[in-house]
């Protein structure tokens, strides 16, 4: 959980430098706040990933269980 949490401050970080570099018309931290930002979304989708993966070996392991105590 962590893992999505440190991504939304990432791209929250993002957001707050990007609008930043606008207002000050600073095309330099306007876009390291874009780059803030998909990196932040790139780590959200991984942590998701990583969650949907850990899902399925786990009902996979349940599965296994119930099988062998079915027998």
């Amino acid at each position: 959980m962590t893992d999505k949490l440190d991504a939304k401050l990432e791209q929250a970080k993002g957001t707050v430098k990007e609008a930043f570099g606008k207002l000050t018309d600073d095309k330099k931290i306007e876009a390291e706040g874009v780059v803030d930002k998909v990196a932040g979304k790139a780590k959200e989708v991984a942590a998701d990933v990583k969650d949907t993966i850990e899902g399925v070996k786990e009902g996979i392991k349940n599965q296994t269980e119930d099988d062998q105590t079915v027998e």
